[in-house]
């Protein structure tokens, strides 16, 4: 039997990654690694009540205690601009929404614990704290709401009085009208109400900041993990400081996750440039675990409620979905889009005629809600993915019958959803299938016989779930030769730890016929890229490697026009191999370097390769799992993953996005949660309060890919980084749905469904 030679580079190459060396060895640099000579240090004085007036005193003696240079509060920024809002919403009745006006260091409010007063910059952090300590602080405390149903209600107390509202925006999508009709027309209704819990993305690597001014040219850098710098850089540079954005550099070195928590402007940003201008020294802030709980944006925090409406048959007529989403005390940078986005994927896999549904954003006493792995997708695949297990048992179809029942089939795509998402590729009942057959579903019954016999309670379900990501547009990518016959590809996406430089480094080694180690990957400098959309929502690779591939190609074209005339041959005679341009069937060839030499020009491949439609990865994840009744503690068993991700990068590199994702998912269904008491204090404001899951936690998790390639993508990639925390969430809780009814008679049990939650639901299914 024939056997093929796996590829050493290219598309679909198990390639390893090549940025590990540095970083398992110590010698990778972070932002907290730079410090100029003459770098001074920052701390940021934060409000100790979620709601209170203000009235600060104590600057003068701040100022004057040993080593500090420059006190800040909101009276000494000089017409600085409050924080932005990017994505203001035209709501249903076709009006935009009101923003609060968020300033970078408070006037005479706060309005969450954590909320910005003073900036305190001093040749150490300890000498910072200290004078922060001389600092007064008057609160006039004032009324709290942190629950976001209680905040929705009429009479409720306000966040912003001048609003007259907590509500902070209505959006939605579908035919409202439609969807009453489908629900009359109904043999069945199935009904759900679930919380999404709010969740704190605890990346390795907390924010910091260092911002340095050069006098003589007037120019700002600013040193800082982001997402992508040159979004930042408009927004700190127009948005806030007033500034052209030429006039601001943004590096971002390695940068340990971002999750969609780092793609935002955050105050220390504008603070320590603007210090570092009237200090004309070097401003560093380094934030600790603390300040990451308090300031950096949290994700989820939904209640929503939604209604499935049936025929006879069990087939899908209508849905009905009102979302309640928390956005904190105050509107972040994109908060309004992520419910906006997430509810434009209410109908799932399934084939929905008519849909209507609402989002209604939610002021409260709390820090701001934000883009967090998914951004909304989750949620959206939570939400029909319980109730439609819910259906399954209420109409007694099951799980995979009701599933397949109303599965969009294969042969309707292109399909486009009653919220306007068009799916272009798949098969979803072959996935789902895929997955039934390697966790072993049949078998189900007999392990769990097995489980009851040892007093223990075992489920098994299963997510089948989609996403829209690489949302429509391109990023451009630049490949140069170097004079040395190494290549230097400058792209403006921005790595988080996913391995870009890797799976970039791979295709181009495949044009230029060299090894991944001579080829440098440049991203996280404004100065350096000309532009870039930066990493978020699983768009790098999709959307980056077209551009990267055409420009490799392009700069190929040249290189080998250039080395046509020094072998004096013609360029389809040509070829790239080892670092050479050669003469097919020859031994004439002559170095990439030589051929750099001769051009007498810098040659280089620059091309953006732009889509117009999203992509649409897809999947099943089937979870098994035993409950012990005694304690509470739920058992991950066995954990399935079959993927649709049309064109496979690299196989070793998407598994290790996919399972880090769906970690991220079972963290959050059964472990994280974020809690503040009535007051408005975070009272899981550390990891030794608000917890994640732990290696020991975790069963090893079966990948397999069933691809079909996507058509709306140049290479037919779907995108990745995402999808693990899209179908997990479900999955987990499905399962342990199925184990509490079937043994202690649960109902229902929300996320996260701690040990003692699950405890609390069966004692009181007991009585």
């Amino acid at each position: 039997m024939n056997q093929m030679t796996p590829k050493k580079f290219g598309i679909g190459a198990p390639v390893r990654r090549k940025e590990d060396p540095a970083l398992i060895t110590g010698t990778g640099r972070y932002t907290d690694d730079f410090a100029p000579e003459g770098t001074l240090h920052a701390y940021v004085l934060r409000s100790a009540m979620a709601h209170a007036r203000i009235s600060v005193s104590g600057l003068d003696e701040a100022r004057a205690h040993p080593g500090v240079a420059m006190v800040l509060t909101a009276a000494d920024l000089d017409g600085m601009k409050p924080m932005p809002v990017k994505a203001v919403m035209k709501q249903l009745d076709g009006t935009m929404h009101w923003c609060p006006v968020r300033p970078v260091l408070c006037t005479d409010t706060v309005r969450h614990v954590g909320d910005a007063i003073a900036f305190v910059v001093a040749d150490s952090v300890n000498a910072a704290k200290s004078a922060a300590e001389l600092i007064e602080v008057d609160y006039e405390p004032l009324d709290v709401i942190v629950d976001i149903e209680e905040a929705a209600q009429d009479g409720a107390t306000l966040v912003w009085p001048e609003h007259g509202t907590n509500k902070a925006f209505r959006l939605g999508h579908g035919d409202e009208a439609k969807t009453e009709e489908a629900f009359r027309n109904a043999s069945h209704v199935t009904s759900i109400r679930l919380v999404n819990n709010r969740l704190v993305a605890n990346y390795m690597e907390p924010r910091a900041c260092l911002a340095e001014y050069d006098a003589d040219s007037g120019r700002y850098t600013l040193t800082a993990g982001t997402q992508g710098g040159h979004g930042q850089r408009d927004i700190i540079a127009k948005d806030i400081l007033g500034i052209d954005p030429a006039r601001l550099r943004i590096i971002t070195p390695e940068v340990g996750g971002g999750f969609g928590t780092k793609m935002f402007v955050y105050r220390e940003y504008p603070l320590c440039l603007f210090a570092a201008e009237k200090l004309r020294r070097p401003v560093k802030w380094t934030g600790e675990r603390m300040d990451h709980f308090v300031t950096d944006a949290h994700g989820r925090d939904n209640i929503t409620t939604a209604d499935l409406a049936l025929d006879a048959d069990g087939r899908i007529l209508g849905l009905r979905i009102h979302v309640l989403a928390a956005m904190g005390a105050y509107l972040h940078q994109y908060g309004p889009f992520i419910p906006f986005v997430g509810t434009s994927m209410s109908t799932g896999l399934y084939d929905i005629p008519a849909l209507f549904v609402t989002a209604t954003g939610v002021y409260t006493h709390t820090v701001p809600t934000d883009a967090y792995r998914g951004a909304g997708r989750p949620e959206a695949a939570y939400l029909i993915e319980r109730l439609i297990e819910k259906a399954g048992l209420e109409t007694g179809l099951g799980t995979a019958e009701i599933r397949r029942r109303n599965f969009v089939p294969s042969s309707a795509l292109p399909y486009t959803t009653a919220t306007g998402r068009m799916y272009d590729t798949g098969d979803f009942a072959g996935h789902m299938d895929k997955a039934l057959e390697v966790s072993d579903w049949s078998g189900f019954a007999a392990r769990q016989a097995e489980s009851a016999a040892q007093g223990k309670y075992r489920g098994i379900g299963l997510c089948s779930y989609i996403e829209a990501c690489a949302f429509p547009g391109g990023e451009e990518a630049t490949v140069e030769l170097n004079g040395n016959g190494t290549v230097t590809l400058l792209i403006g996406t921005q790595t988080n730890g996913q391995g870009h430089a890797t799976a970039y480094s791979q295709v181009i080694a495949e044009q230029l016929g060299l090894d991944i180690g001579q080829i440098e990957v440049i991203q996280g400098d404004t100065d350096r890229v000309r532009q870039g959309g930066g990493t978020g929502g699983s768009r790098s690779i999709p959307l980056g490697l077209p551009s990267v591939l055409e420009a490799s190609k392009s700069l190929v074209r040249k290189i080998k026009e250039k080395a046509a005339d020094q072998l004096e041959t013609g360029i389809d005679d040509l070829e790239l191999v080892d670092g050479e341009v050669r003469v097919v069937g020859t031994d004439r060839s002559v170095s990439l370097a030589a051929v750099a030499a001769a051009a007498g020009e810098k040659l280089a491949g620059q091309e953006e390769v732009k889509q117009a439609e999203a992509t649409y990865p897809n999947g099943t994840h089937v979870c098994e799992l035993e409950v012990d009744p005694e304690t509470g503690d739920v058992e991950l068993l066995n954990y399935t993953i079959v993927d649709d991700f049309g064109v496979t990068v690299n196989p070793v590199l998407l598994a290790g996005q996919v399972i880090g994702g769906t970690v991220q998912a079972i963290s959050q269904a059964l472990c994280e949660e974020t809690v503040f008491d009535a007051d408005g204090q975070l009272l899981t404001a550390s990891l030794l309060d608000y917890r994640l899951i732990r290696a020991s936690d975790l069963p090893d998790i079966h990948f397999e890919t069933k691809n079909v390639p996507s058509t709306t993508n140049a290479l037919g990639i779907k995108g990745a980084g995402e999808a693990g925390t899209i179908g997990g969430c479900a999955a987990v809780m499905n399962a342990l749905q199925m184990a509490l009814r079937d043994g202690a008679g649960v109902e229902h049990i929300d996320m996260p469904a701690t040990p003692h939650r699950v405890w609390q639901a069966i004692q009181a299914a007991r009585v």
